[in-house]
């Protein structure tokens, strides 16, 4: 295999569902009664093979009975940290435009490596707090391509 140089530069695209999250207020299940998809886009900048920085936005659409509309958009910068065997760990901020933060650990595994790509799952972890609202917690599913 040829040596890889640093920085480097990748790129991916992705779906994440939100699964549960749960507050003070209670825990409520995606697909329910409504149904809330993102669409992650990113940019990773590799420092070395074991740490980068990521930039990511993850616009948001939640579909009810009355109809769907983009209600949020995330904009996520991180720290990524390689684990190994195709495990990364990315330490994720959250600003989201409904007026909330907090911040999002999410565990990653590349499932398929390609020549020019790879497809990979992850779990966000994403804690959320301010504008009124109660904290919540919650769990997601995500999976992607990467170039």
């Amino acid at each position: 295999m040829p040596t890889q140089t640093y920085p480097k530069i990748a790129g991916y695209v992705g779906i994440v569902h939100p699964i549960v999250t749960f507050s003070t207020d209670g825990t409520h299940t995606n697909f329910k009664d409504s149904y809330a998809v993102g669409m992650p886009i990113g940019i990773n900048i590799w420092k070395s093979a074991k740490i980068g920085f990521s930039s990511e936005i993850v616009p948001f659409i939640r579909a009810t009975s009355s109809g769907s509309k983009v209600n949020n958009v995330l904009f996520h910068p991180g720290v990524l940290v390689a684990l190994g065997d195709g495990f990364t760990f990315a330490g994720r901020l959250a600003f989201e435009t409904s007026g909330r933060y907090g911040f999002t650990p999410v565990f990653n595994k590349i499932i398929k490596k390609n020549k020019g790509s790879n497809f990979f799952v992850a779990v966000p972890l994403p804690a959320r707090f301010g504008n009124n609202a109660a904290s919540t917690y919650g769990i997601g599913f995500q999976f992607g391509v990467g170039f």
